[in-house]
């Protein structure tokens, strides 16, 4: 069965984040006022697998090995069983 999975990786609060800091001030030079920014990566990938539990297992692996780094980031993931 093929699998759409995506994985959603961001830094854990408290962590600093000087992405989301110059989100917020170039936004404040254009006249927007926004607060709490955050930034968060998506990736997504399609995988072949026989039940959605080995997908499951193989997904936390990869985030745990390589995807993101478990002491600064939160991460959480979908797995969609597609059609055909």
């Amino acid at each position: 069965m093929k699998f759409m999975v995506e994985v959603r990786i961001r830094l854990k609060k408290g962590m600093l984040n000087p992405e989301a800091s110059t989100i917020e001030r170039a936004l404040a030079l254009l006249g927007y006022e926004v607060e709490n920014t955050d930034t968060s990566d998506i990736i997504t990938f399609t995988m072949d697998e026989e039940s959605s539990e080995d997908v499951r297992r193989e997904v936390e692996d990869m985030c745990q090995r390589l995807l993101c780094n478990p002491v600064i980031h939160d991460y959480d993931f979908s797995i969609t069983e597609m059609e055909g």
